[in-house]
């Protein structure tokens, strides 16, 4: 048995799985994708692959976070997405780096950011 999860709605509570197609909040496209990244660069801006990773250049150093930062601003302003639904999941002192993008499919994230590679 599926178990119902319940969420308030304007006062309503409605199950999970109708909230989804109703609110933006709840919405369940998501993608998860792997960056390699590499700091201290003249200029931010995306290399191409690296395996099965995109790789990206970023100005910031790898200190205290700030790499991370500018990596998620980076890829908001890339993807035209607000950066609260770029998540950091793995990888916060490593150049290896798995990301939660919300609202965005895998493949049309790689799309938006290897245009050239799709373009074959």
């Amino acid at each position: 048995m599926f178990a119902h999860q319940l969420v308030l709605i304007n006062k309503t509570w409605i199950d999970k799985v109708s909230a989804a197609a109703t609110d933006r909040r709840y919405s369940c496209l998501m993608a998860t994708v792997r960056f390699h990244i590499v700091p201290n660069a003249r200029a931010n801006k995306v290399v191409g692959e690296h395996g099965d990773a995109i790789k990206i250049k970023v100005r910031a150093p790898a200190v205290e976070a700030k790499a991370n930062a500018a990596l998620r601003g980076f890829l908001a302003e890339e993807l035209r997405i607000p950066e609260r639904n770029i998540v950091l999941e793995r990888g916060q002192k490593s150049g290896d780096k798995l990301i939660s993008i919300e609202e965005l499919s895998e493949e049309e994230v790689r799309r938006r950011l290897l245009p050239t590679a799709n373009q074959k």
